[in-house]
């Protein structure tokens, strides 16, 4: 759903709430009714999934947005916001006030009428709509809020990143695994414990290990340990839950790592000796780099740079920054 196409305002709010309600559906939330001023600059895109009953969006706003002071109308529903950039002000249940969640924070609460909200421009954030079966009577009145970052987060944002990737493909069966894990992960953040044997989770922390793994890569400090202390559960469930999946943690490390060196063996300029690429991407030495980039690969790395055309390794490079490291 996308209203940021040139030439869409002033009609952007039209065509957001036309893939709203086809793809979506006013069952699951209905879009308020909005001021004058945001129908008449709404740039807003969307990516959403849903799964019976819930439905995971990834909006960016390039636009400020703000709902008419008295949306009006009951609902029952669970709702989340997890806010990268921007905020995103909410208002409160009767009796309370406003509440505003920042970049960097989340929210949960049950909403029984549609309340008011406003959001900044230049907006990314997370929002999802949960039904209120299990979740409402752990909830209560409570609104509850925290970091981004927390472990319970990250495992929630691996997961939905998962289900948006798939659940096109999935059958019957898989939607309601995939339902069933998101209403578990979202219990666990109202509780604040992650259920470590909930072998429906398992995809869920694997997959939050290991976009946590690429963003550490170069990092000496990586380790199961360093993972499993990240994301606030034991090594031993953090290997269970790679097993569940047929990996292992260290596997997964040493494939990233070593992707990486192939790909900097071929970059265009800037190239490391082998015995840099060996420190940079933390192997013991330039041999043992060597003995298990060939035993990947089939090649050592002078003869996979030779094979790809690639001029002789330089000797005297610096390694790449941080943010090298760092991307997939």
């Amino acid at each position: 759903m996308d209203s940021i196409e040139p030439g869409a305002a002033p009609r952007g709010l039209d065509a957001f709430r036309r893939g709203w309600k086809t793809q979506i559906g006013d069952d699951v939330f209905q879009l308020p009714a909005f001021s004058p001023d945001t129908i008449g600059d709404f740039r807003v895109k969307g990516r959403v999934a849903k799964v019976h009953g819930a439905a995971i969006a990834d909006l960016h706003a390039a636009s400020a947005t703000r709902t008419a002071d008295a949306p009006g109308g009951d609902q029952d529903l669970v709702a989340m916001y997890v806010v990268q950039r921007g905020a995103w002000t909410l208002g409160g249940p009767p009796g309370c006030g406003e509440q505003t969640v920042s970049a960097g924070q989340f929210l949960v609460r049950h909403l029984g009428r549609l309340s008011a909200f406003e959001t900044t421009a230049h907006l990314t954030a997370k929002f999802l709509v949960l039904p209120p079966g299990e979740l409402k009577p752990l909830l209560g009145n409570r609104v509850i809020t925290g970091p981004a970052d927390s472990a319970d987060i990250r495992l929630l944002t691996a997961f939905t990143g998962m289900i948006q990737t798939t659940v096109a493909d999935l059958g019957p069966a898989g939607v309601e695994a995939a339902h069933g894990a998101l209403i578990e992960l979202v219990k666990a953040v109202a509780k604040g414990r992650f259920d470590d044997v909930e072998p429906r989770l398992a995809p869920a922390l694997t997959q939050a290990a290991k976009d946590l793994a690429d963003h550490r890569l170069a990092d000496p400090e990586l380790s199961p340990a360093m993972l499993a202390r990240e994301l606030n559960v034991s090594v031993r469930t953090l290997h269970r839950a790679f097993a569940a999946v047929g990996e292992q943690v260290t596997t997964y490390i040493r494939h990233r790592r070593l992707h990486e060196a192939r790909l900097a063996l071929t970059a265009p300029s800037g190239r490391l000796s082998i015995s840099e690429l060996a420190a940079h991407w933390q192997f013991a030495d330039s041999s043992h780099f060597s003995r298990t980039f060939k035993r990947h690969y089939g090649q050592t790395p002078t003869e996979y740079a030779r094979s790809t055309g690639a001029a002789s390794l330089s000797a005297n490079r610096h390694p790449p920054g941080h943010g090298a490291a760092e991307s997939a």
